[in-house]
């Protein structure tokens, strides 16, 4: 279980302030995958950050009876200097898993050949995704956070990764961030929108999907 506890966060991009959060509380529960929606911009992916512990909150707390994933998906979850094999020893050793094992399952699932030996700087945006969820997946946690990975690669691999992601779920929860309605509806039960630094909970997927399009045409409308 995830609970926010009065979480804000608030930034300042170019003089112009931009709030997240605003004393958000909200509890994710244990073992459910919950699509995270909202417009462009809204910040979904920072949340995600906060919820990981790479980004502190301006006030609040996150609380957590689990372990949570970095946030799968994110270029900055991986170190740019490091090869992906180092990325992922470097996991490895963190978690206490076997490196080498590790290694090779997430040389195997993200398909980089050569460049798995190559600086992560060096790859694109897609590599990056495919060489973060293959590391996390190799884990085991009790909530995977997710940002749209399965975007990533041919649709052979997409269709191998939501697979694998299905696969966990079997034993955890997870926070989905994805633009895809579709995608959502195929890996999440629940849903909560965030908009104008208001997170909005629902058991269904659905009823999320629904507020979020609602928002999107009330958006176009202004």
């Amino acid at each position: 279980m995830i609970v926010l506890r009065d979480l804000t966060k608030v930034f300042e991009i170019n003089g112009i302030t931009k709030v997240v959060a605003n004393r958000i509380n909200a509890v994710f529960p244990t073992g459910v995958s919950v699509g995270l929606l909202g417009r462009n911009g809204a910040g979904k992916s920072t949340l995600l950050k906060v919820i990981a512990g790479t980004s502190a909150p301006t006030s609040g707390e996150v609380l957590s009876d689990g372990n949570i994933s970095f946030p799968v998906g994110l270029a900055s979850s991986m170190h740019p200097d490091m090869t992906g094999a180092q990325n992922t020893r470097f996991v490895a050793r963190i978690y206490g898993a076997d490196t080498e094992e590790m290694s090779r399952y997430v040389a195997r699932f993200s398909e980089l050949g050569e460049h798995f030996h190559l600086p992560v700087r060096t790859y694109s945006s897609g590599m990056r995704s495919r060489l973060s969820f293959g590391i996390n997946m190799a884990l085991q946690f009790d909530t995977y956070l997710i940002d749209e990975i399965t975007a990533a690669g041919d649709a052979a691999f997409r269709e191998k990764s939501k697979k694998v992601f299905r696969a966990r779920m079997e034993k955890s929860g997870a926070i989905f961030v994805s633009h895809s309605m579709q995608t959502m509806r195929d890996m999440c039960e629940a849903g909560a929108v965030l908009e104008h630094g208001q997170l909005t909970y629902y058991d269904d997927i659905e009823d999320a999907i629904a507020h979020h399009e609602e928002n999107m045409v009330l958006k176009q409308r202004a």
